[in-house]
């Protein structure tokens, strides 16, 4: 573990944000973690996606992230257009 491949990034990052997520507030000597609900939620997500990414279980490729952003993007551009046909319409 002492090579910084990806995975093993990916794998003590996935336990550094588990453990933010699982601690909440808490004060280590002149450091202060106090993450609030959201943050807990989100150290959460990143850290479960983190482990996932590492054990191999998540392969995500850029073909199915530039997939995903496009997908996202035009339906952030429909749901705009249909909020803005219903505030003009009012």
């Amino acid at each position: 573990m002492t090579d910084f491949i990806p995975s093993n990034t990916f794998l003590i990052t996935g336990i550094v944000f588990i453990t933010i997520a699982v601690i909440g507030q808490s004060k280590l000597g002149f450091i202060e973690i106090n993450p609030g609900c959201f943050g807990r939620l989100l150290a959460l997500f990143i850290g479960i996606s983190s482990l996932l990414y590492a054990l191999g279980l998540l392969n995500i490729s850029t073909g199915t992230l530039d997939l995903l952003r496009t997908s996202l993007t035009e339906q952030i551009k429909q749901s705009i257009s249909s909020i803005n046909d219903l505030l003009q319409g009012s």
